[in-house]
């Protein structure tokens, strides 16, 4: 008989040549009906209770209390994590960094094969990296975040890698595999780098806000939790419910709306469609084998950031209240999150934000990031408002801080100070659970140490298995311990199935809002012909600061135009127009090095508008400020005075030179927006506007050429000029004058035409201000 040391050598030689196939995966159907599913070479065998079949997991022969489906899950988790080592707890409080599949060859998230580069190893996709193999064997990590994968086939083969490999080892804790949103529309969501894969399509962030319709909402975590299962994930890092009370914050676009009400609303709707299974799939309280884990972010709440700037950058570090208006900003977690009408109850883990929520503290009198404080962790998300799920950090809060304020490293912010260890062992006395963006156990432990030394070991111990308990739960309640394997035909079947697609093509083009429509130019519904001028666009970098070149070209398919109308590049020959714009995009995201170099303090504005601006209305000084390690002499970060251009500053151009083109031939404007924009600087000088954050252009189409009636609504103010951008209160929302066009009609949230009009139906007498 195998020793287990030579079972899991077998198994990781097996899994490394890629033959965890579906035949190798063992079934075995309890009498009560709990379907069981080991790997054949795990070293897992079937023991007996009665009539009953429960796994062995650990190998001991002998039926445990965390093997038994039958008992609850707080006591399955209980017994589990009593008799993990403090090791093993350490490994499971880690959240991988990002993880592709296969592992890309250069760059962020590189991997090897058996010491070579992926296409050079002779590894099927679907293979276990050496660095994956690391983390999971000797780091004890069982929290995997996934991007890009090559297809849904893949990752469902690569789950059921990675669930035999981590079956064989210890005492058998399945993976938990996560993602970032990946269903958007235009399949570039976050840190996904594309989600890979054929999947269903949606509005995400202001785009699904536009549509006020939190049911939508539901039916969409409904089926794309379906999806995820499929691809053997089990955690969604979303919602994120902070507030758009910010403007010209960077990720506003992935928030639903500026109102509290309607972010709650739509984020109550999100998690329970997420974490709900259907009754035949249902385990107990709601959860089962269809749930997936929500992770909501970010506590408590990341809309209100000094000046638009950013907090993944030390640029961006501080939120801050001008209009002491924090209470605003939890709402969607204390009154959504927390409070589902489902039997899940409430969201699984919470991800506080990087900022610094500056001077909120009346505690401890600390201006440090969310996951290092205290105050915001115990005090008030567990002890005021009594949460007790799992609280992770966001990515790499625990590293060190890159060169500049705008190089993207770790983000210790109010903790730069401190060594690496030394803010695990603060993140862990804040009362939180998980390090995000951390492969590696020995800072847990070092920490772990630190707590001995401070509070004795039996503390420290006690303080381990609580967190290990919590995280523990979302394991077994999402069935994993029972089957964490996927079946690949299954997979390809529901991955992107044709319903899936269907509406979620359906909620895009309910996200479209038109705001202009002079004379009732629009539809178009007859084949006429239309010239589409191309656009340049400028070199761009992405969040890790790698470039894309610049172009000039179309900036649709024009053969999916083609569908539609008659393309000609002759505007004489010409209809009507259509111009495809992106709203103004600033080039520095609110820090310039070239200031900085000059002598100022690095800090300019960001600007919404596409012409040059100029702060001259700006704050005199700024909220906050300070940075102990790379910027410590800058006491003020006023940009007042300052100026900034569009970087796309040529979209406008486009528009002017296109309408002197046409003469009085309507043009009509597609803006694709990812945050409020001035519309001042074209709107007079065009017949229409329709307006999407982030969806395909074929649902633009279907309202502009009439084949669907708009129906999408501003989920953001859209404001009149930078003078009101700079005058509201960054933690406020509602508070810009909103811009009126030359038809009379005001670009305030809730705004939106249809046919016939303003829209006035149930949903702005339900949300709009």
């Amino acid at each position: 008989m195998k020793t287990k040391t030579c079972l899991v050598l077998s198994l990781a030689l097996g899994i490394q040549m890629g033959f965890s196939q579906q035949n190798d995966i063992k079934t075995v159907t309890s009498k009560s009906g709990t379907v069981l599913k080991y790997h054949k070479d795990s070293g897992v065998k079937i023991i007996k209770d009665g009539k009953e079949s429960f796994k062995d997991l650990n190998k001991n022969g002998k039926l445990d209390t965390y093997e038994d489906w039958r008992l609850p899950v707080e006591e399955r988790a209980k017994d589990l994590a009593s008799k993990m080592s403090v090791e093993q707890i350490a490994g499971l409080m880690l959240y991988s960094q990002h993880q592709s599949i296969p592992s890309g060859e250069v760059g962020f998230g590189a991997g090897t094969y058996n010491g070579k580069p992926f296409s050079e190893s002779g590894a099927e996709a679907s293979a276990i990296s050496d660095q994956q193999k690391q983390f999971l064997k000797d780091d004890n990590l069982r929290h995997v975040l996934l991007t890009a994968v090559k297809s849904p086939e893949v990752a469902a083969k690569w789950n059921n890698n990675v669930q035999a490999y981590v079956e064989g080892l210890g005492l058998g804790i399945p993976a938990n595999n996560s993602s970032d949103p990946r269903n958007t529309a235009e399949v570039t969501s976050e840190f996904n780098a594309g989600a890979g894969g054929t999947i269903s399509l949606w509005p995400d962030g202001l785009a699904m806000g536009a549509t006020f319709d939190p049911q939508l909402v539901k039916q969409f975590g409904e089926m794309a939790s379906k999806e995820y299962r499929a691809l053997g994930i089990t955690t969604a890092l979303s919602p994120q419910v902070d507030l758009g009370t910010e403007p010209r914050w960077y990720r506003i676009a992935y928030v639903f709306s500026e109102s509290p009400e309607l972010v709650k609303a739509m984020g109550k709707a999100y998690i329970e469609g997420f974490q709900t299974s259907d009754k035949d799939s249902e385990i107990n309280s709601g959860w089962g084998y269809q749930s997936v884990n929500a992770m909501v972010k970010h506590w408590p709440g990341g809309g209100p950031e000094e000046g638009g700037r950013d907090a993944h950058w030390a640029m961006g570090k501080f939120a801050v209240y001008p209009g002491d208006n924090f209470s605003d900003h939890l709402k969607p977690f204390t009154e959504g999150a927390f409070k589902l009408d489902g039997g899940t109850e409430k969201a699984a883990a919470v991800m506080p934000y990087y900022t610094i929520s500056f001077d909120r503290d009346d505690v401890y009198n600390e201006n440090v990031g969310n996951g290092f404080s205290k105050y915001m962790i115990t005090e008030l998300l567990r002890d005021q408002y009594g949460y007790d799920g799992v609280v992770c950090t966001d990515w790499l809060i625990t590293s060190d801080e890159g060169a500049t304020p705008a190089t993207f490293a770790g983000k210790p912010w109010g903790t730069e100070e401190l060594s690496i260890a030394e803010r695990h062992y603060k993140v862990l006395k804040a009362g939180v659970d998980q390090f995000g963006g951390n492969n590696e156990k020995g800072p847990v432990l070092e920490a772990y140490q630190m707590g001995v030394e401070e509070f004795g070991e039996d503390y420290m111990r006690k303080r381990f298995e609580r967190s290990a308990v919590r995280l523990l739960k979302n394991i077994f309640r999402t069935g994993l311990f029972e089957n964490p394997y996927v079946n690949v035909a299954e997979t390809k079947a529901i991955v992107g199935n044709a319903e899936f697609m269907q509406a979620g093509y359906e909620a895009q083009v309910k996200s479209v809002v038109m705001l202009k429509n002079k004379a009732q130019v629009l539809p178009i519904k007859e084949k006429k012909t239309v010239y589409i001028p191309k656009i340049y666009t400028p070199v761009a970098t992405d969040w890790w600061g790698n470039p894309t070149p610049a172009k000039l070209d179309y900036p649709v398919d024009i053969e999916l135009i083609e569908k539609y109308y008659k393309v000609t590049d002759n505007p004489k020959e010409a209809d009507f127009a259509m111009v495809f714009v992106k709203n103004p995009q600033t080039k520095e995201a609110g820090y310039s090095e070239v200031d900085r170099k000059e002598g100022g303090n690095g800090y300019v504005p960001i600007s919404l508008q596409y012409e040059t601006y100029t702060a001259t209305t700006a704050r005199e000084h700024s909220i906050a400020a300070g940075d102990p390690v790379i910027d410590p002499e800058i006491k003020d970060r006023s940009y007042k005075g300052k100026t900034s251009t569009s970087s796309n500053i040529m979209d406008l151009r486009t528009i002017e030179d296109t309408k002197m083109l046409m003469g009085d031939k309507p043009v009509i404007v597609s803006v694709t927006a990812n945050k409020p924009m001035i519309f001042s600087e074209f709107e007079s000088q065009v017949e229409g506007i329709v307006l999407n954050f982030g969806i395909s252009t074929q649902a633009v189409l279907d309202i502009v050429s009439g084949k669907s009636e708009p129906s999408g609504l501003l989920p953001v103010q859209m404001p009149a000029n930078m003078e009101t951008v700079e005058a509201q209160k960054e933690d406020v929302p509602f508070d810009m004058i909103p811009y009126q066009d030359s038809e009379g009609n005001t670009y305030d949230f809730g705004y939106g035409l249809d046919w016939n009009g303003v829209i006035s139906d149930k949903r702005t007498a339900k949300y709009k201000n």
